[in-house]
């Protein structure tokens, strides 16, 4: 009887075993990791730090490879969603403003001080993506076809210029200003005065040399300290006045083909992304816990004062204090009016809702 129940315990640990390696044997060699922006940018650090996570953890089984600089998508950074859903890309970590045009409701976070005007912008943000809206934002996101696995930050978007400094704004009028090509990016800035320019990367540096364009709005951390944007600029305007969240996702085809076992896993990674990537977005921004938790998993960056490497670069960085951005946040109103109504007024409420309760 012994010997039966080891020969029936040993078929069962064999039938297992073949049952992985068959999993394992029809998983992709590599898996494609879309990412916008360069390596060297928090945004690209991200997606390396997810991708060698679900490495690590499966010990090679599952081998994800990020591609930088857009380009999967030659360059075309709105096409990422309808890469994602025909397969043509595996994995992306997208950002909120490029899937906007198809996704509304993630216009959200880029209402105009809508996050800023809080006592504490992070908690806002952090109460929005655990709470009823960020399921709702999810929902949204999965309506396309796609797998949403986890947040991450490319962090909120402050004005560099070679004009200023701005502080009220009175200060931004007539300026020309490298933006997004999203709608909503074009409306704020109009609203306040401003001529926005939507072009491309590439073409902005040019306008920036030649004094055509005067500033550009981006994350601090992630993107300006690393492209040294006081090569062109010299007065950066710490204004917060909306924020890039990320978001991981998949082909709904690729993920359904993971064991549930390998799915967790995956999971799990985006879970320490996120702190890493959020981590990274709010160095020098927070009290501290940031840079306290890089220590600690052994990833402190070289620059761990964004703003005072800007500063030591020859900028004058203006950092605003609440009754300024209170002064903004009046002035974008109607933008903010007219977007609730595109996003979806219970979407925008449910965001009140989850701030307010951070509070």
């Amino acid at each position: 009887m012994k010997v039966k129940l080891l020969c029936k315990a040993a078929l069962a640990l064999a039938a297992v075993g073949l049952f992985a390696s068959a999993a394992s044997a029809a998983y992709k060699s590599e898996y494609k990791l879309s990412v916008v922006p360069g390596a060297s940018s928090g945004w690209g650090q991200t997606a390396t730090f997810f991708a060698d996570c679900v490495r690590k953890k499966s010990n090679g089984r599952i081998n994800i490879k990020p591609y930088f600089g857009a380009q999967l998508m030659a360059g075309k950074q709105t096409s990422e969603l309808l890469l994602v859903r025909r397969g043509a890309i595996d994995f992306a970590l997208a950002s909120t403003i490029n899937w906007s045009p198809q996704i509304k409701e993630l216009n959200l976070t880029a209402l105009p001080f809508f996050i800023a005007n809080n006592p504490d912008r992070y908690k806002a943000l952090d109460a929005i993506e655990k709470g009823k809206s960020g399921k709702m934002l999810e929902q949204a996101i999965e309506k396309t076809g796609v797998k949403f696995i986890g947040w991450s930050e490319n962090g909120f978007r402050e004005l560099t210029t070679s004009k200023g400094p701005i502080e009220k704004p009175e200060d931004m009028k007539g300026m020309k200003l490298r933006v997004c090509g999203t709608p909503i990016f074009i409306d704020i800035f109009t609203k306040l005065g401003a001529n926005p320019q939507a072009i491309n990367w590439s073409e902005a540096v040019t306008g920036f040399q030649q004094g055509i364009v005067d500033g550009q709005e981006n994350p601090t951390n992630g993107i300006n300290v690393p492209t040294k944007v006081w090569q062109w600029h010299k007065y950066s305007t710490d204004w917060h006045y909306m924020i890039d969240p990320l978001f991981f996702t998949a082909n709904k085809k690729v993920w359904d083909e993971f064991t549930p076992e390998d799915k967790e896993l995956i999971l799990s990674c985006a879970v320490n992304a996120e702190l890493y990537g959020k981590a990274l977005s709010r160095l020098g921004n927070d009290d501290g816990s940031a840079l306290e938790y890089l220590k600690k998993i052994g990833k402190e960056p070289a620059v761990t004062d964004p703003k005072g490497e800007l500063r030591k670069n020859g900028m004058t960085v203006t950092e605003y204090t609440p009754a300024m951005v209170k002064e903004f946040y009046d002035a974008t109103k109607s933008v903010r009016d007219d977007w609730t109504k595109k996003i979806g007024p219970d979407l925008v409420k449910a965001a009140e809702e989850d701030m307010k309760s951070a509070q």
